[in-house]
């Protein structure tokens, strides 16, 4: 009787496991980002499976070998004209994302230390670029830094200038200051929200003990600050490499960048396995980047602690 007890028990003790299990915050949290996950996996992993893929192929015309080979990459890696171009990209990429930082931490400074109950509104008020399509906003920098732009203009209004410069749209300059402007407020939240975690009270102790504003700044609110000055510096970095609307429209012959060539292969050329070899390179050596950037800045941060 005792053993058949037992074996009755067991089936029960061990259903109720289950449904202990299922009913678990662990459990109930797996359930609720499983759909999102899947999603992800299907719309982003596979596309770049895909990717992958073909960059170890060759493609004559419109056929396609599916033999394995590296040549797609002996020919991004030593070509000179693509080795050039992401070494433009990365360059680009950087100066875009340090002007942006540095443009964006007295902004988001501001707000949240010196904007009082008017957070919302500042908050606001950067969203209104966003309003507007991404085109329009890479176009009208074209009014502004044409031949007869706005800039030109006021230059000449003042007499800095004696006749219109051609200096400033269409190269490298002009790519770096509209990616600027167009990536600033993904730069200044982040780095708002990480200055929004600094415990006040520190600041407050801080001062009792004599540091000065500028001393305060430095030994506690910017070393606080680095995951969102880090944050900043990734969401402005990585997108941007791979970033060809914008060298197309203001950047000219001196500004194009890796992803119009890779744009050309997939489009033109008809050339998919070498724009796929171009694509893999670019996130592996832009992966390399952002991995290094991290680990220096974290560095830099222990440092001033």
């Amino acid at each position: 009787m005792t053993a058949a007890a037992e074996g009755q028990a067991t089936p029960r003790i061990r259903r109720a496991a289950q449904k202990s299990l299922l009913q678990s915050e662990q459990a109930q949290g797996w359930a609720l980002i499983s759909p999102t996950f899947l999603f992800a996996l299907v719309l982003l992993v596979a596309p770049i499976l895909v990717v992958i893929a073909h960059s170890f192929w060759t493609q004559n015309y419109l056929t396609i070998d599916r033999t394995f080979t590296l040549e797609q990459y002996r020919i991004a890696l030593t070509e000179p004209i693509y080795r050039d171009l992401l070494v433009r990209s990365l360059y680009v990429s950087l100066l875009v994302s340090i002007f942006t930082v540095v443009l964006a931490y007295p902004i988001a400074y501001f707000i949240s230390f010196h904007s009082g109950r008017h957070k919302g509104l500042w908050l606001f008020l950067i969203t209104i670029p966003f309003w507007t399509s991404y085109l329009l906003r890479v176009m009208s920098w074209k009014v502004i830094l044409g031949y007869n732009g706005v800039l030109n203009s006021g230059l000449m209004g003042l007499g800095v200038i004696d006749e219109p410069s051609t200096a400033l749209l269409y190269n490298t300059t002009a790519v770096v200051i509209t990616l600027t402007h167009a990536w600033a407020a993904f730069a200044i939240l982040p780095i708002y929200v990480s200055l929004e975690k600094v415990d006040r009270t520190l600041l407050e102790a801080a001062t009792d003990l004599g540091d000065g504003p500028l001393r305060c700044f430095l030994r506690i609110t910017l070393p606080l600050s680095v995951p969102g000055i880090v944050s900043a510096l990734l969401i402005v970095m990585i997108p941007t490499v791979g970033d060809f609307v914008t060298p197309r429209l203001v950047g000219g012959k001196d500004g194009v960048m890796i992803a119009n060539a890779i744009q050309a292969q997939f489009g033109k050329a008809s050339n998919w396995p070498l724009g796929a070899a171009l694509s893999v390179t670019t996130m592996a050596v832009v992966t390399a980047m952002a991995a290094a950037a991290v680990f220096v800045i974290r560095g830099a941060a222990r440092l001033t602690r």
